[in-house]
């Protein structure tokens, strides 16, 4: 299970940094169709996709990595009983949070699939179809979340840190 978990978050976050760069050949394809008269309608649209799918797809591997902004003035001057209880406090508040974030993801997801939901931009996309990276990067940030948990639980490390130097708050 271990090894999957992993897997899922490296994976989104591969998937992040194809959104990515996505995104900026959508917005240099504009910048370039604008320049030379050209009507590539659709281009902000499908770029505003890509940047959603970017953050959402992101959000499990970055949670892995101990990159999400965490305000810990609180917590380091905390006594340890104190800290320990407004760590389990703050995941299990995020893990609700995030599985109620999934559901209803999902849900818009399924909703606007079977309603035949479309942009209102140029392109016409059916909305169902970038709303799954959102869906599917909430689900595993809810994963992400239960398996900080669980570490949490049997005493071990969850985060990965790559250095400390990175993270000036």
């Amino acid at each position: 299970m271990r090894t999957l978990l992993d897997w899922s978050y490296k994976l989104l976050a591969a998937l992040a940094c194809l959104a990515m760069v996505a995104a900026f050949v959508a917005v240099g394809l504009g910048v370039v169709a604008r320049e030379t008269g050209w009507d590539l309608q659709g281009l902000d649209a499908y770029a505003g996709y890509a940047i959603a799918a970017a953050l959402f797809l992101a959000l499990p591997g970055t949670f892995k990595r101990g990159e999400h902004i965490r305000v810990t003035l609180l917590l380091d001057h905390a006594p340890p009983r104190l800290r320990s209880a407004l760590e389990w406090w703050s995941l299990a508040v995020g893990f609700a949070l995030a599985v109620f974030m999934a559901f209803y993801s999902v849900r818009l997801v399924w909703i606007s699939r079977e309603t035949h939901d479309v942009s209102q931009a140029m392109d016409a996309t059916p909305l169902w179809i970038p709303q799954l990276a959102m869906a599917l990067g909430c689900i595993v940030f809810a994963l992400a979340l239960l398996d900080a948990l669980v570490a949490r639980a049997r005493g071990a490390a969850f985060f990965e840190h790559a250095g400390d130097a990175a993270r000036i708050e």
